[in-house]
């Protein structure tokens, strides 16, 4: 399995929806214009705007790792009006893994199922 699967955990700062939300559309925006292999990548906000879940797939780390790369700053400005943390699926490479070098992810492994 070469395709890389993530839901990020957004936990927004009180007071700082309308910037989040504004930075979570130049985010997409950034996808659509560079990212190559980025299969999904869709935000949902909970009722009360307090957390927003991002899933996102990619076509090998590979193109994670491009992804990474192209968000650049917005990612230094999400820290700012989020907590984050990560779940990852699939057999990310070392080069992804040191990418994303210190922050809170939890790595599961493909056991079975249906593609």
């Amino acid at each position: 399995m070469t395709e890389i699967q993530v839901i990020a955990h957004l936990n927004i700062k009180p007071g700082k929806i309308d910037e989040f939300k504004t930075l979570a559309h130049s985010c997409i925006e950034m996808v659509k214009q560079k990212d190559k292999g980025t299969l999904q990548y869709d935000w949902y906000f909970n009722e009360n705007n307090t957390v927003c879940i991002v899933h996102e797939r990619y076509i090998n780390a590979e193109a994670g790792l491009q992804h990474i790369a192209n968000l650049g700053e917005l990612v230094v400005a999400l820290f700012e009006l989020c907590d984050m943390s990560f779940d990852i699926f699939g057999s990310p490479t070392q080069e992804l893994k040191n990418a994303l070098e210190g922050m809170n992810i939890t790595y599961y492994e493909f056991a079975a199922g249906i593609n």
